[in-house]
């Protein structure tokens, strides 16, 4: 009896400390509940005003599609002043910066989409990329958040491109700075990191890593991520790392491949592996099959 008593007591006090730790944890960490639910609806919302493939909205005149820019715009604004203590008129100078992007990037998704389209054999046509693609969906996501990221938002561009990873299996940090037209095949398992760098014309397939050679706090202010340039191909499971690694133009990456130096453009590098095939009539010796 007295052992049962000895326990209760010990598990109300670890109740009680644990208690205590979560509230303090939750009040320190507090977040608006509605932030990530609102930040993929106003992400949807542009989306559907973006690509008519993914909403039934249609817009008859200029002035209805100017009038639904300025409905954003307030959406955006509402969006920010859950994560900025930023006077009123700083988050709607934000808001109206981002708004005012909207068309810019809408013409390189576009280039995007026809990259695609004309790249790959099995394209049928663009709109097929545009509804069907993972790898312009990770693109369209990355290009809306990567404006947000250009304006110092907090936490929203994040949100935005995690979301993407999460339905498309293509992870893009919201930082890299990506030029258009680009090109990401098949794209399950891409990783480009914060500080990526990548020119027009670039074609990445799946399991590539453009990444960091360490990943020490201290360097969170330091290109850490390699510069690709225009023209490159990136085949599958390749990984490239570090902030001075440059891909010159031009150049192909085969697959597999393991960089963390530069490349002179014009470039071809691939990793050399062997490959033996046999008749399975033959004789293994045992040894060949010890696990």
């Amino acid at each position: 009896m007295g052992k049962k008593m000895n326990n209760e007591l010990n598990n109300k006090q670890i109740y009680s400390e644990f208690a205590n730790k979560l509230l303090s944890k939750r009040e320190l960490h507090a977040c608006n509940s509605s932030l990530k639910r609102e930040s993929i609806e106003l992400l949807n919302e542009l989306i559907d005003f973006l690509f008519p493939h993914f909403s039934s909205k249609i817009y008859y005149s200029a002035k209805d599609v100017i009038a639904k820019l300025q409905l954003l715009e307030r959406n955006v604004i509402s969006l920010l002043k859950i994560v900025s203590d930023n006077p009123d008129t700083e988050i709607e100078k934000s808001a109206n910066k981002f708004i005012s992007k909207i068309p810019v990037v809408h013409d390189m998704l576009w280039a995007d989409g026809e990259a695609i389209y004309q790249g790959d054999p099995a394209a049928e046509s663009i709109d097929e990329v545009i509804l069907a693609y993972p790898g312009f969906m990770a693109i369209l996501i990355y290009r809306l958040a990567h404006e947000l990221y250009k304006l110092d938002v907090s936490i929203i561009p994040r949100i935005l491109t995690e979301h993407a990873h999460q339905i498309t299996g293509i992870d893009i940090h919201p930082g890299a700075d990506i030029d258009s037209p680009f090109f990401i095949d098949h794209g399950t398992g891409i990783v480009i990191g914060e500080t990526t760098k990548i020119g027009r014309n670039v074609k990445i397939y799946q399991g590539v890593t453009l990444g960091a050679l360490s990943v020490e706090k201290s360097l969170s202010h330091v290109k850490r991520h390699p510069t690709i340039q225009d023209d490159v191909i990136i085949y599958s499971q390749a990984v490239i790392l570090g902030g001075e690694t440059i891909i010159g133009k031009n150049s192909v990456i085969g697959g597999n491949a393991w960089i963390t130096q530069s490349i002179p453009p014009n470039s071809i590098v691939y990793s050399k592996s062997e490959v033996k095939v046999r008749s399975n009539e033959q004789y293994f010796d045992a040894m060949e099959f010890v696990i």
